[in-house]
């Protein structure tokens, strides 16, 4: 496998930006002498992460594409970072509440009907990096070609190479993409504590990221990661939507729910309330619509009523990552708040109860991942000196082997970039192919992992089962893609792959991984033994139906030959155990009773090899 080693601070072709490509809005920041600031734009320093098809075929990001959320809707995409690396199937229930048509002929792609033409998610959010390269261009007087962009910690492989994909497409060579917790870090981390472990709580609009990182002596270690990537300020949004909407429909007497306009109007008038209640006691949901008016008082105790649910779902991620993470509540030393929801007074409450220390808020929730990203932009092009670093991978890597038991190759929570090697053998006589398959998860089994890739080794030599040496190498690189090489130690041969995503991942598999790993770790290992045990009985008994042909066995005596098929029978009943330790044991007893038979067949070996030579 050819490695490449990228200096990125010896050509530097032009200024490298950070970009925060965010669900609600986006940010794009550079490092002005010593400190990160965000850039503004014509219509201030977010850009809107709306999208819209023109009528002249063009796409518009920012506030132009906002406005036409309320008149052409039908045009018009918002929250496009959830559909990122997602298929059709992933999406249904948001599409119940999103004006987006999918087109047809969407099958593991999702492709966006907007008007006449259709559009994948990554070229939707491609216009909006190019809004925020036209903005960074304009503000510093030079071309814009290289940035860094951050992504949740716990977008999947798929989700990342999405977000790659849209670089490409809006011109922009992406040298890192960068976990937004570990953004947050390094944004705080130029003016705190040089030592210290933090926790970095981002609660955004479509996604929520928890990480507990270790600051020392300027090197910023991940030291592990979790959250959910279908959590955020929209589901605030959307439960207040339809709170709305069947209220209108009460008093009204009509269902807006299909009226595009209408629901975008009443959305707005649903943000700006909650928006307000992280200020005021009390507000009003004020909408307007067809000479009707709606309106509705809101107070603070209600709406935490409300939405108390949303807020403990990101509790449980928080104590797992700190159960992951190795360390106790009390030695967190600091928590960071990221994310325009982390202004609601409940959100910064439960935060405080659960790491019982006031959390962070010194830095602008909505634009401290971009500041952080400028720096890590810096730090690649050299500007700043004296900090490194160091993400994680979310969930462990391996391969499948026999008895469709998972090897690991590289754990979770692992610092990246990272790489690991381990050997491998055959499992038939004459086998000259053989079929890697890569997984992801946490779970002992293969059939209960996630499967990223399969590819054959082929040309291999046609050995005995177990004499065939392959060595399989993972390599993921430091945006988190994965690389796997299989090489046949013995003829050269190679075969490798650089892992695709696989689109229509359910949320089951992302999120659900490690609470269920935890949850069948008991099982899950039972019933690897079990399976490890099986797959060398079956090497054994194979090699006994050899040996039942061979002159050694017939050389036995009666009584030897009786005892040998004794114990093959006991392993046969013993076979379908979930008993290892049974099957180990019959496995011990047969060969026991074949030492006997062992000799002779290599005495036999050495005779014929010895045949003919005069000693």
């Amino acid at each position: 496998m050819q490695v490449f080693n990228i200096d990125f601070g010896e050509q530097k072709r032009s200024r490298i930006v950070g970009i925060d490509l965010g669900t609600t809005n986006s940010l794009v920041a550079y490092m002005d002498a010593a400190r990160p600031e965000v850039i503004p734009g014509p219509d201030g320093r977010i850009v809107t992460s709306v999208v819209s098809h023109t009528e002249a075929g063009e796409l518009v990001a920012g506030e132009a594409a906002r406005q036409m959320l309320v008149t052409r809707p039908d045009r018009t995409v918002y929250s496009v970072k959830r559909l990122m690396g997602r298929g059709v199937e992933d999406i249904g229930e948001e599409l119940k509440l999103f004006p987006f048509r999918i087109a047809e002929g969407s099958e593991s792609v999702i492709r966006l009907a907007l008007g006449e033409r259709a559009f994948t998610p990554p070229e939707i959010s491609a216009a909006i990096l190019r809004q925020l390269k036209a903005n960074a261009e304009a503000f510093l007087g030079e071309p814009i070609s290289q940035a860094v962009i951050t992504v949740p910690a716990y977008f999947n492989d798929a989700q990342r190479q999405a977000t790659k994909d849209a670089g490409r497409i809006a011109g922009l060579e992406v040298l890192r993409l960068v976990n937004e917790p570990t953004a947050a870090a390094l944004a705080y981390g130029l003016d705190k504590r040089q030592e210290g472990i933090i926790a970095v709580y981002d609660l955004g609009g479509g996604t929520f990221d928890i990480s507990i990182l270790k600051l020392r002596d300027g090197i910023f270690e991940v030291l592990a990661t979790n959250g959910d990537t279908h959590l955020g300020g929209d589901d605030i949004d959307n439960l207040l939507l339809r709170i709305a909407l069947e209220d209108i429909q009460t008093e009204w007497g009509e269902d807006l729910s299909g009226i595009g306009g209408a629901v975008q109007l009443l959305r707005r008038a649903v943000i700006e309330a909650k928006e307000q209640l992280s200020f005021v006691p009390e507000t009003q949901i004020r909408f307007e619509y067809g000479g009707r008016q709606y309106l509705r008082e809101l107070k603070r105790d209600l709406f935490d009523h409300l939405i108390t649910p949303i807020v403990d779902r990101t509790l449980e991620p928080c104590r797992q990552c700190i159960s992951d993470a190795g360390v106790a509540v009390e030695q967190i030393d600091e928590v960071v708040l990221v994310g325009g929801s982390t202004r609601i007074p409940l959100v910064r409450s439960a935060v405080e109860r659960l790491f019982r220390a006031r959390p962070h808020t010194e830095l602008n929730p909505e634009e401290v991942v971009a500041l952080g990203a400028a720096v890590q932009a810096a730090i690649l092009s050299g500007d700043v000196e004296d900090k490194l670093l160091l993400d994680v991978t979310p969930l462990s890597l391996g391969i499948e082997t026999m008895g469709g038991v998972v090897s690991k190759l590289i754990h979770r929570n692992s610092t990246i970039p990272a790489s690991a090697t381990e050997h491998f053998t055959t499992a038939v006589d004459g086998q000259t192919n053989v079929l890697i398959h890569v997984v992801q998860g946490e779970r002992e089994m293969v059939k209960d992992c996630r499967s990223l890739a399969r590819f054959d080794l082929k040309g291999i030599d046609p050995l005995p089962a177990g004499l065939a040496r392959i060595e399989v190498r993972f390599l993921i690189d430091a945006n988190g893609i994965l690389n796997v090489a299989a090489r046949d130690l013995r003829t050269g041969k190679q075969q490798e792959v650089e892992v695709k995503p696989s689109y229509g991942l359910t949320e089951d598999q992302v999120e659900m991984m490690i609470e269920e790993s935890y949850q069948m770790a008991e099982e899950d290992l039972k019933e690897r033994q079990a399976r490890e045990a099986r797959v060398e009985a079956d090497a054994i008994l194979a090699a006994m139906e050899k040996a039942r042909q061979s002159d050694a066995y017939f050389d036995l005596a009666d009584e030897e030959r009786s005892g040998i098929d004794r114990a093959q029978n006991e392993l046969l009943l013993a076979y379908h155990s979930d008993n290892h330790l049974l099957i180990r044991a019959k496995i011990e007893q047969l060969n026991a009773a074949t030492m006997k038979l062992a000799e002779n067949m290599m005495n036999t070996v050495v005779r014929q090899a010895l045949k003919g030579t005069k000693i």
